[in-house]
């Protein structure tokens, strides 16, 4: 993979003074992106959630569900 150089070059960017200076009044060049600026995260999963903390997750919501729902019944009767 190759690397890309972040600067630009003086003799291609206008409004440079010699040394790489912008005058008084002129707007700096844009800067470039790095491609390859971070590090290459491998430890990430590439799927979505595991089956475990899921169907966890849903059992409690049904549990929480289930008592609002008997302590709404209670409260009626």
């Amino acid at each position: 993979m190759t690397h890309v150089n972040p600067d630009p070059e003086p003799e291609r960017t206008t409004g440079l003074e010699p040394g790489g200076g912008v005058p008084p009044g002129e707007t700096p060049p844009a800067e470039s992106s790095m491609p390859e600026a971070g590090p290459r995260e491998t430890h990430n999963p590439p799927k979505g959630w595991a089956k475990a903390p899921l169907t966890l997750i849903l059992v409690l919501v049904v549990l929480v569900a289930a008592f609002f729902l008997v302590y709404a019944l209670t409260l009626i009767m």
